[in-house]
């Protein structure tokens, strides 16, 4: 099936698959994505399956499923303690770019510059890691975490406070992003190093984003949770990306 795919043109595949499965997501009784959400989802599938193929796609897919399954756990509790995600947690177009236009970019760049494709494989990976690290934490943290405390203070906080962290959320984060890494190591995305690079680059992208929620969010109201979040990933993509150079110029 899938070498049949292949021999197809990716970006007419693209826009036939992605209709079909959105059209799919938008008659299901669970709403994951707005109606306009639908439509930005499709332009990113459409994308991701044009520059990487079922590859890429396979790791957007898996963020998308998992992202979507760890917004619900607790949900009744957080919606009562006015902490959950708006919407019940379907995802606007805002959403969708927040998490995946980092990730877009990378794909892209692998046709504007295919010599550097490992590195942008990499970051790809590395920023839906960091996505779905920080979508997990906090989370999971919102509804499990038993003492939240203020990154930069290590004060005792409310969940759900900006910038609040929690051993049971940044557990879970770890567990998120190597779920992920090890996705994009499966389909050949990132060698099994890279999966140790996208696991550190997640870990220090979703704390910084933690330092920014605690210090900078509050203050300024155009500071939107998407924008933090479009921040986070690409200091994921970046960090990945920039470990990965140094070791290998170590190596040479």
């Amino acid at each position: 099936m899938l070498s049949v795919l292949n021999s197809l043109n990716p970006w007419l595949v693209g826009v036939g698959l992605n209709a079909i499965l959105l059209a799919i997501v938008g008659i299901i009784p669970k709403k994951l994505l707005t109606p306009a959400g639908i439509f930005h989802a499709w332009l990113l599938g459409v994308i991701v399956w044009g520059t990487l193929g079922w590859q890429g796609y396979l790791v957007v897919v898996f963020y998308f499923i998992v992202g979507s399954g760890v917004t619900r756990i607790g949900m009744a509790e957080k919606e009562a303690q006015g902490i959950a995600e708006k919407r019940s947690g379907a995802r606007g177009p805002e959403n969708v770019w927040g998490s995946a236009l980092v990730a877009a970019l990378c794909a892209v760049g692998v046709l504007v510059v295919p010599d550097l494709r490992w590195l942008l494989c990499l970051g790809y990976v590395a920023s839906f890691s960091t996505k779905l690290s920080d979508t997990t934490a906090s989370e999971v943290g919102k509804a499990y975490g038993k003492r939240t405390f203020l990154i930069t203070t290590l004060q005792p906080v409310a969940r759900g406070t900006e910038g609040a962290v929690s051993l049971e959320g940044t557990l879970a984060g770890v567990v998120g992003s190597v779920a992920i890494a090890l996705v994009g190591w499966g389909v050949n995305l990132i060698t099994p190093l890279g999966i140790v690079w996208c696991v550190l680059a997640a870990f220090i992208a979703t704390n910084l984003e933690s330092v920014i929620g605690a210090t900078l969010q509050s203050r300024y109201s155009w500071l939107t949770n998407e924008l933090v979040n479009i921040a986070n990933t690409l200091i994921g993509a970046i960090v990945a990306i920039a470990v990965a150079t140094l070791w290998q110029t170590l190596l040479v």
